[in-house]
């Protein structure tokens, strides 16, 4: 077997083709796996309730519909109608809340898929002599991050950074500023 077929560590045993680049790249395809597992695990559990929440909430429009053909002459059967009729149109609207929760996982798992194929690609780069002390190459790589960013919010971060402003500072800035726009969903 070559240098080039081994793979995995070689920090316990070091010798003259040892190189801490590998070693992070190492560590950053580990990172990447472990993203890319965590939301295949999730996306199939989301999937399979998002399913339910979407089959609950048609039921719960039969059942709004068959209450609301109930006849109201009678009052025992009125009082009854209007109580099931509020019941429904709440557990609809829970229905609802939990389908918006779904959507923000969307979104994170959009965000994860980002931040995979963003240490993929920094893995690529710094594995390529030919890349790796080229500073326009480092100025692609970063564009393409940047471009996969959708809000304005996500992009001033990333503009922040890469001007100098600490990576905890910006990430303050971007809560606050996501905080202060409130709780829309913003699906892309």
């Amino acid at each position: 077997m070559n240098a080039e077929e081994r793979r995995g560590t070689r920090a316990h045993t070091p010798d003259l083709d040892w190189s801490q680049v590998r070693e992070t790249v190492l560590m950053l395809e580990l990172a990447v796996g472990q993203i890319e597992a965590a939301m295949k695990e999730g996306n199939s559990s989301v999937d399979v309730l998002t399913d339910s929440f979407a089959s609950m909430a048609g039921y719960m429009r039969l059942m709004h519909s068959a209450l609301e053909l109930l006849p109201d002459n009678m009052p025992v059967t009125a009082e009854l109608k209007h109580t099931l009729i509020a019941h429904a149109s709440e557990v609809a609207t829970r229905v609802q809340n939990s389908i918006i929760a779904f959507q923000f996982y969307d979104k994170l798992c959009q965000r994860l898929a980002h931040v995979s194929n963003s240490l993929e690609a920094l893995g690529g780069l710094v594995t390529d002599q030919r890349k790796l002390f080229n500073p326009i190459e480092w100025v692609s790589l970063q564009e393409k991050i940047r471009a996969k960013y959708s809000t304005q919010e996500e992009i001033a971060m990333f503009r922040a950074v890469m001007e100098g402003v600490p990576v905890k500072d910006a990430l303050e800035h971007y809560k606050a500023e996501m905080k202060d726009k409130g709780s829309d969903v913003e699906l892309f």
